[in-house]
């Protein structure tokens, strides 16, 4: 099955090359391209893409409200979801908190190599999520600076077994599957089942959604994180 990409970014020369980069993978259609967020939004609405790699900082409309609104009309409408993988430079943008709550899917630093890229399109299309771990590393660092809010629902927690929560808590340290699963002594296929029972229990969409409830009720602290 062929993965439809749009690539959101305003330097051309940047969207050229990611153009190009994701074109060449047999997998991977490119079949569209915008300079902002705004068009971005158009785009995704006439084209109906799988995934959108969208930069945070554009004009007309920035990357996290352009991520807010294709997420947000997808679940209104009830249509397949159209996956958003952000492109940031991590060492100025400031806004990587704010995109996981607008419903981004992941996130890929742009110093990142061209079978990276595709490697991030092909998992944010499967449904799964991708966050660089320095990203994760600048996720705990803004919950510590800005205090975020906690949810209301931290009750929610409670449907969780002890196993789950103990998931949950690596999820939000940033433990992929395979790490989760060499940490815990169990097989791969039982930390994806307790993954999968954690999003339906607690009613998240994938792994950054994950992260984001964890600090947010206070399961995970970011002085607990080195």
């Amino acid at each position: 099955m062929t993965i439809r990409v749009i690539v959101a970014d305003d330097q051309q020369m940047v969207r050229d090359g990611f153009v190009t980069f994701l074109s060449s993978r047999p997998d991977i259609e490119v079949v569209g391209d915008a300079g902002d967020g705004a068009s971005a939004v158009d785009l995704a609405e006439q084209l109906e893409p799988d995934v959108v790699v969208m930069d945070i900082r554009m004009p007309e409309m920035d990357g996290v409200e352009a991520t807010r609104v294709i997420t947000r009309a997808r679940q209104a409408s009830g249509e397949t979801a159209i996956h958003v993988l952000i492109i940031t430079t991590f060492d100025i943008d400031e806004y990587v908190y704010e995109s996981l709550r607008a419903g981004a899917a992941g996130f890929l630093l742009k110093e990142a190599s061209a079978s990276e890229l595709a490697d991030a399109v092909r998992t944010v299309a499967s449904g799964d999520a991708i966050i660089a771990p320095s990203i994760t590393r600048r996720l705990i660092a803004d919950f510590a600076r800005l205090g975020c809010p906690r949810a209301p629902s931290v009750e929610r927690i409670e449907a969780l077994t002890v196993r789950e929560t103990e998931v949950l808590t690596l999820i939000a340290h940033g433990l992929s599957n395979a790490e989760i699963a060499t940490q815990m002594f169990v097989a791969e296929e039982t930390v994806k089942t307790h993954v999968g029972r954690i999003f339906m229990k607690l009613d998240l969409r994938d792994r950054a959604q994950a992260i984001v409830f964890a600090y947010e009720t206070g399961l995970v602290k970011a002085r607990d994180v080195d």
